[in-house]
């Protein structure tokens, strides 16, 4: 875990150089959000939320409490891997009905778009798309400016106000929810479908930025952290398990460090090892089943709910076997089950753990509280554990650290950086 800790501390410094970035795997983009909430924000604002396969629009209202009206709407798969002009205007239509819906119609509101990939940021309004990760594969994005190709979906409709404040990814948001309400929030952490982590960092050390070194004299940093290992450096932990699951996904070779952590992956590499298992002998008297032998067939959801079952008790487990077609499972066979299910998210949060301890000895700040959001932390019965126990073997001596579950930030968070950037505006 220190070797992990050390390569990402590395990675990250790359990341930060003008003259490494262009190599760096981690690319720590700065978001152009230099200032949290002050817990005054309000005002109305709407939210665009886009970050897997449904998206959501969300009206929020913030003030002393902050209310929220919001819809959610799917991207069907063939938008997902067609023209990128197709996904915006789907997303321009989406927003249209949802304004309608509720009569904003003349009402200019301010929005926030939360844009959950790799992107460079050029300001807080400009977001060059890096890579699609995700399952997404729009063609006519990847180097493109999204917040552009949003306006321009708008703008081709022709019935819809909106002026867009800032683009942020959910990780940005995850912090600023957060640290509306607790102001010591440093760092956002998403595991979820994928996983990526910012923090505030001091300007000195950002040599990427170019901006005006103002108070106040920090930003927060999009780590971009799933693809660390891309160059090799997590290649002394990996398995055949992670080979296997990279090579068969949609973009080999690439977040790695995603790979090992995130839901996307993590039912595919236990059922990777259950394969394998039942291929030595080892597992259900040596007899596999056509849905275990599928790709995809054991959800990271079967993790967490065979991990809920209590010691010994292995209810969830046979219920799950059954759906894969192992109807006479052992007690024996459940346990290893389960022993698989249990390495496979350990191991996860484990290296989740080793990234926050990283950004934590950098802050090097007496006491942070650390946003997290994500299925994988929310729904998983130990990962919150793991991660703590692990970050707290892994920090300077005298950090005190939380972890802090977010409400929201993808959507709240949205609003936030929209009323901060309102704020500022005002001020300036």
């Amino acid at each position: 875990m220190r070797e992990v800790c050390d390569r990402m501390e590395e990675e990250i410094n790359k990341g930060l150089g003008k003259d490494t970035n262009p190599e760096a795997t981690v690319k720590c983009f700065p978001t152009y959000v230099r200032d949290l909430p002050n817990g005054k924000e309000n005002g109305r604002f709407l939210a665009l939320d886009l970050g897997g396969t449904k998206f959501r629009v969300l009206l929020i209202e913030l003030g002393d409490k902050c209310s929220m009206d919001s819809r959610i709407y799917a991207v069907p798969q063939p938008i997902m891997i067609g023209p990128g002009d197709g996904l915006f205007d789907h997303l321009a239509e989406c927003l249209a009905s949802f304004i309608k819906e509720r009569e904003l119609g003349d009402e200019i509101l301010p929005l926030g778009f939360t844009f959950s990939f790799p992107c460079k940021q050029e300001s807080l309004i400009k977001a060059r798309l890096v890579c699609w990760t995700k399952g997404f594969q729009c063609s006519g994005v990847e180097g493109n400016d999204v917040v552009e190709l949003l306006n321009l979906a708008i703008s081709r409709r022709g019935d819809v106000k909106i002026k867009l404040i800032a683009v942020l990814n959910d990780t940005t948001g995850t912090l600023m929810s957060c640290a509306w309400k607790n102001h010591n929030c440093r760092i956002g952490l998403i595991v979820g479908t994928g996983t990526n982590a910012c923090y505030m960092e001091k300007l000195e050390k950002v040599e990427l930025w170019d901006e005006d070194r103002d108070n106040p004299p920090q930003v927060i940093i999009n780590t971009e952290w799933g693809a660390f290992g891309d160059a090799g450096c997590l290649d002394f932990i990996r398995t055949e398990y992670d080979n296997n699951t990279d090579r068969e996904s949609i973009n080999p070779g690439r977040q790695l460090y995603e790979k090992m952590i995130s839901g996307m992956y993590m039912g595919e590499i236990a059922r990777q090892v259950l394969v394998h298992l039942v291929s030595q002998g080892l597992l259900f008297g040596g007899y596999t089943s056509d849905i275990l032998l599928e790709k995809g067939s054991f959800f990271t959801k079967y993790i967490s709910e065979i991990e809920s079952d209590k010691v010994g008790d292995y209810n969830n487990c046979r219920n799950i076997l059954e759906e894969l077609g192992f109807n006479d499972a052992t007690d024996a066979d459940c346990a290893n089950v389960r022993h698989v299910c249990t390495s496979v998210s350990r191991r996860a949060a484990y290296l989740a753990a080793a990234g926050v301890a990283v950004l934590l000895n950098r802050i090097n700040e007496e006491s942070v509280t650390v946003a997290v959001d994500g299925s994988v932390y929310r729904f998983h019965p130990h990962f919150h554990n793991l991660m703590v126990e692990q970050i707290s073997h892994l920090i300077k001596p005298g950090i005190k650290f939380d972890l802090m579950l977010s409400e929201d930030g993808s959507g709240r968070g949205a609003a936030l950086v929209a009323a901060v950037a309102t704020r500022i505006a005002a001020k300036s």
